[in-house]
């Protein structure tokens, strides 16, 4: 009985001593990826903490312009269109 790959593989099948020349080489390439995915990991995740903290301290600058706004609902600085407040882009 044949296998399936036996069935479908049309290619020859590569020598396993072609790819290792040195051994170490591919533990060392391997420990690179390694370190710089943690580089970038840690870099993503600084940035996603800065822009976090960002947005919160906007939206806690809201807070206080609407709380310290005073007036209720009907307080014509909240309905002057935003001049005063830039969007925070």
């Amino acid at each position: 009985m044949t296998s399936w790959a036996d069935q479908w593989d049309t290619g020859a099948d590569p020598s396993p001593r072609r790819g290792s020349s040195g051994g170490s080489d591919g533990k060392k390439q391997g420990g690179d990826r390694v370190e710089k995915a943690k580089a970038a990991a840690a870099t993503g995740l600084k940035k996603v903490k800065a822009g976090t903290a960002q947005g919160f301290q906007w939206i806690k600058d809201k807070y206080h312009q609407k709380k310290n706004a005073g007036g209720g609902k009907n307080s014509k600085q909240q309905q002057g269109g935003g001049s005063q407040i830039a969007a925070g882009y």
